[in-house]
């Protein structure tokens, strides 16, 4: 088996830019938008995120209007939100991810996702199609049967939840039964470095990657295990939350992704997770840019003072005044009461300028503190809860 997928993954910053333009004006032609010169001015349209999607679902079922074609499946996700799903080659993009982890044809894949209404179980097993694997379709739960099923049928690598291979594990050691799995692809969970270790332990290489429903694979490990390789079918922004501005590079933000497949355009998809963007490329030799994992969500909506304030809010107040470069409020509790803060980055020394305004758009009074240029950090908050309740 070849080391990369294709040759896709490891082209030239130019070559990728350049194809990832030419698609992403197939993908806007598509919504009447007119063509772009360059990637940059992706910035300049508008975010779509989930609640949008459900609105617009619920006014126009199933997808909302939004330009769907040649699909076979149709999908369920909290929310309710329905995602299409296609039978052509690698529809979700996972093989480019199972091949980085090792596995490929003379594999059995214990795919372990579900395969009811949501579509994880269907975008691994497309994934395995790709790379010539076999697939026991196993999906959750019963734990015996699935140690039982591993060992009689010779299983090579797992998919699923980081955790849940784990129980089949300790179920096959209870049982007495010797597993095969030596490669562990995994997602829709946090991978922790202690469980990692324990697969190491086991003779078991654990990658993982970073996928949601609607857009397929978006980055992945590769064997280098150093951040998350973007996969090429995607443009990935990484914005101030509440807003679609791009951040600074390797600042944290939130990850909004424009998929360049052409059975369903999402542009400026906002996922509502956090993450930042690594410089440099993958010592594995795949030159695509790297995101850092996921590193909490961007959705920081907190209800103070009985008052919902959300990241959006947040934004406006940065916009209504040229004189502000950031701003984060901060929820403490003095008492039984809650208490708002919100520290704005200036040159300015009058806190009383902006009062009005933070009442304004945020609906509340509360404390405005003034730092310099540069003082807040620059880890992706701008609501941030210390408030605790022992």
């Amino acid at each position: 088996m070849s080391t990369y997928f294709d040759a896709l993954e490891t082209r030239s910053r130019d070559a990728r830019a350049a194809a990832h333009l030419e698609a992403l004006n197939a993908q806007l032609a598509k919504y009447g938008i007119d063509r772009l010169e360059t990637l940059a001015g992706l910035a300049e349209l508008p975010v779509l995120r989930k609640s949008d999607l459900v609105v617009k679902q619920a006014a126009e079922p199933p997808f909302g209007g939004l330009p769907v074609s040649n699909i076979a499946h149709v999908f369920q996700s909290p929310g309710p939100i329905y995602e299409p799903g296609g039978i052509s080659h690698d529809w979700w993009r996972m093989g480019r991810f199972l091949n980085a982890a090792g596995i490929g044809p003379g594999d059995i894949v214990q795919n372990c996702f579900g395969y009811h209404l949501t579509p994880a179980g269907m975008i691994f097993e497309s994934g395995a199609r790709a790379v010539g694997a076999v697939v026991l379709p196993a999906g959750t739960g019963q734990t015996e049967l699935q140690a039982r099923a591993a060992h009689d049928i010779g299983v090579t690598a797992y998919a699923g939840t980081p955790d849940y291979l784990k129980l089949i594990l300790e179920k096959a050691d209870a049982l007495g039964l010797s597993l095969g799995i030596t490669r562990a692809a995994v997602g829709g969970g946090a991978l922790f470095p202690s469980l990692r270790q324990y697969y190491a332990d086991r003779g078991i290489q654990c990658l993982q990657c970073y996928a949601t429903a609607d857009l397929g694979n978006v980055a992945y490990e590769s064997p280098a295990m150093e951040g998350m390789i973007l996969d090429e079918h995607v443009i990935v922004e990484i914005v101030t939350p509440g807003t679609g501005d791009p951040v600074p590079e390797g600042e944290v933000g939130e990850v909004v992704v424009t998929s360049l497949n052409p059975d369903y355009p999402l542009i400026r998809f906002a996922t509502g997770d956090l993450s930042a963007l690594l410089t440099g490329e993958s010592p594995c030799g795949r030159t695509n840019a790297r995101i850092k994992g996921w590193m909490g969500r961007a959705d920081q909506t907190t209800k103070i003072k009985g008052m919902f304030v959300r990241p959006e809010q947040v934004a406006q107040l940065v916009a209504k005044h040229a004189e502000i470069a950031r701003a984060r409020v901060v929820a403490t509790r003095e008492g039984e009461m809650d208490m708002m803060t919100v520290r704005i980055e200036t040159d300015s020394g009058d806190a009383a300028a902006f009062e009005g305004s933070v009442a304004e758009v945020l609906k509340l009074k509360g404390k405005v503190e003034l730092v310099p240029p540069g003082a807040l950090p620059r880890d992706g908050l701008v609501i941030e809860d210390q408030r605790t309740y022992d």
